[in-house]
């Protein structure tokens, strides 16, 4: 055993010692570590008193317990109960259990604690139910980095046909990034069983459950955001950006946010227009659109992103406009208050069923 697991273990003790010592009925908690039952090693198995009755609570330490590894504790746990025999309880100790965990120990009558403060036991007529929004550090980079720019760009990809088998080269030249970022990416989905691989290729097994976390998660990208005022408005700005967008001229434009949906899945009429551009966008807009700095009563809203692969998301419509899609348009109405996540909401129904 080395040092890490030792800590994961001390903490595990710790956390099950303080959350049965809240329970006045709960008397004679006694831990032992690392014990041998039939060839089985159990990480800890706790005993205590309730009432006249003993209690015996078999827990698996780990220290990651993303879905795939899960499923394994769960198996390492059965293989524990069966071995040690009596009515044990089983349970899964961990520094972060995510909610797609808790639900797959619920569906196996596992109980689980964590170290951030959620826990589930039902032993012997007791029952302790804690959660908490707070996630580890450690949890939060990983979930960062699945979701920033060159990551995401391999999400989008996936997500515009989730069932499709994807060979890794093939993802990565999609998606323009390396085989070895496409991997990684590709490794943390099916840990989290988003994902699942065969000989085929791998594909998005639970795209609903990798938006949930997505959304959750997102940030815009970063860049320059231009807020500018334009005397068009109604058909008239609609053909005016029609114009800019058809020019031929190479520049990087489209529409984004609530003007994304109008065309995806309308739903909420604001008095702002939204575009994502690069540099050359941003400069046909403001011609083509005559547009004005203004201290008050901008209309116009332009972000120029530092990265260009929000610029990939981008879906051609027949009368020649272009909008960020579906997955995108949904993350930015996400964080647009109250009313965009409606609309995010709406446009989910309508346009990712999958």
């Amino acid at each position: 055993m080395n040092a890490h697991d030792l800590v994961n273990e001390d903490q595990a003790e710790q956390t099950l010692r303080k959350l049965l010592r809240r329970m006045e009925s709960v008397s004679d908690i006694d831990v032992a570590r690392q014990v041998m039952s039939s060839d089985t090693v159990i990480d800890l198995i706790v005993s205590f008193r309730r009432g006249k009755a003993t209690h015996t609570l078999l827990v698996e330490v780990k220290a990651n317990a993303e879905p795939a590894r899960v499923r394994t504790a769960i198996w390492q746990l059965r293989s524990a109960a069966q071995a040690y025999g009596d009515d044990a309880y089983t349970v899964l100790a961990a520094p972060y259990v995510s909610p797609a965990s808790r639900e797959i120990c619920h569906e196996n009558g596992v109980g689980f604690v964590d170290f951030s403060g959620n826990a589930y036991l039902s032993v012997g007529g007791l029952e302790i139910d804690h959660k908490t929004d707070a996630k580890p550090k450690v949890e939060q980079r990983v979930l960062r980095s699945l979701f920033k720019p060159k990551a995401a760009a391999v999400l989008h990809t996936l997500l515009k046909d989730p069932k499709y088998s994807w060979r890794i080269g093939d993802l990565a030249e999609q998606a323009g990034v390396s085989a070895g970022h496409a991997s990684q990416v590709g490794k943390q989905l099916r840990q989290r069983e988003w994902a699942e691989q065969s000989e085929e290729g791998m594909w998005v097994s639970d795209p609903n459950g990798l938006l949930d976390v997505w959304r959750q998660e997102y940030e815009p990208p970063p860049g320059e955001r231009v807020q500018l005022y334009s005397h068009l408005h109604g058909s008239e700005l609609q053909d005016a950006v029609r114009a800019v967008m058809t020019d031929g001229i190479d520049a990087v434009l489209l529409y984004a946010s609530f003007s994304a949906a109008d065309w995806i899945a309308p739903f909420a009429r604001t008095g702002r227009t939204y575009f994502y551009a690069d540099e050359r966008g941003l400069a046909r807009l403001q011609s083509g659109l005559n547009l004005q700095s203004a201290a008050k009563g901008a209309n116009i809203d332009i972000l120029v992103p530092n990265d260009p692969d929000v610029f990939r998301t981008a879906l051609r419509l027949q009368n020649g406009l272009v909008v960020t899609g579906p997955v995108q348009t949904y993350l930015d109405l996400s964080i647009a208050g109250e009313r965009g996540r409606e609309a995010a909401e709406h446009l989910r129904a309508e346009a990712l069923q999958w």
